[in-house]
């Protein structure tokens, strides 16, 4: 691949894919597979699964997932002054939207979702956020026709900007989950075992339904699920509720949600993070979930972990990351896959 981790982080942040629309990131994350050698298995959901030859029975069978989709709108409804009606996929605070700028694939076109302005408002909605319900996007049609040559309803309209470097950090749409991809993508490099199964999941964000038939139908020993997770690291938000902090490594949790992770995999991550020098931490908070959820319950029981990255302003147009933590959670994961493959758990 030829590429820094950043650098696969920042190309895939850069691809679009809302939940249940995540051809064009699979097809990025195909092109960079390729000459890895690995056989690519694509289910009926869009989920991609690479592996390298026969199974050992004799040694678990692991799966590394991390999924494709980011969250977005979708376009519900073409108002006759030309302003398009949305709904929110995935879970989305309604207090970063009004202002945003937004791109429209399907035309190549650019919005802004409006919002009425605030000498029209009156006493309680000056200190509400706005529903999304209340809120349209403005693509410079003044008719419903003019905006019917731009949109159409099921069409997505997705948070907008490049990747950007801020002194240390990046910032960028999608890091959830788009960095978790780039990590496994530098791990398929890495890794060369056949009891390993690199799973790039789709539509997370909407209720981790790829995960659910990707297990079903792969029925794996163990599973590592690579994330981005909140970092509420602020001012003004007390050490115990920052949940993680960027710059302190890899994020392992004990139970969130969603999941009550597997007890040995998780002393284990902090065994081999101290003994190797990987900067790691735990989440302060039980709050969130992710594709864990749904793997940990499929085909009778999969034991699983969740690596995670800690990340800023997470389902916002301006996600944030350090990418200190990313290489992290790279090592980590890595001699984790190892040790779990070699059959030394148990």
């Amino acid at each position: 691949m030829k590429e820094t981790l950043l650098e696969t982080i920042c190309a895939l942040c850069e691809q679009n894919g809302i939940s249940g629309q995540e051809e064009e990131v699979a097809k990025a994350i195909t092109q960079k597979a390729a000459g890895f050698g690995y056989t690519l298995e694509k289910d009926r959901l869009g989920n991609l699964t690479f592996y390298k030859g026969r199974r050992d029975p004799s040694r678990p069978r692991l799966m590394l997932s991390a999924h494709m989709d980011e969250v977005g709108l979708l376009a519900t409804y073409l108002e006759e002054d030309g302003m398009v009606r949305f709904v929110c996929v995935g879970g989305i605070d309604p207090r970063v939207l009004p202002g945003r700028q937004v791109f429209l694939p399907q035309s190549k076109c650019w919005g802004v979702i409006g919002i009425k302005p605030i000498h029209l408002t009156d006493g309680d909605q000056r200190s509400k956020a706005v529903s999304p319900e209340d809120l349209m996007v403005d693509v410079g049609a003044d008719t419903k026709e003019a905006a019917q040559k731009l949109v159409a309803p099921g069409d997505p309209i997705l948070f907008s900007g490049k990747p950007e470097k801020m002194g240390h950090l990046l910032r960028a749409k999608a890091l959830d989950d788009r960095a978790g991809c780039a990590v496994l993508l530098h791990l398929m490099e890495q890794l060369d075992d056949p009891n390993l199964l690199f799973c790039f999941l789709v539509q997370e964000e909407v209720g981790c339904r790829g995960a659910k038939a990707a297990a079903e139908r792969l029925k794996p020993d163990y599973s590592i699920v690579l994330e981005a997770t909140t970092a509420a690291d602020l001012a003004g938000v007390s050490q115990q509720k920052q949940v993680c902090q960027l710059g302190k490594g890899a994020v392992v949790g004990f139970m969130d949600r969603s999941t009550i992770y597997n007890k040995t995999l998780y002393q284990t991550a902090f065994r081999l993070a101290e003994a190797e020098g990987i900067p790691i931490q735990t989440k302060t908070m039980v709050a969130g979930g992710n594709d864990a959820g749904a793997i940990h319950t499929a085909a009778g029981g999969v034991q699983t972990l969740a690596i995670s990255l800690p990340c800023r302003y997470l389902h916002s147009p301006s996600c944030v990351i350090d990418p200190k933590d990313g290489e992290a959670v790279l090592k980590l994961t890595k001699i984790m896959a190892e040790e779990i493959v070699s059959g030394r758990l148990g």
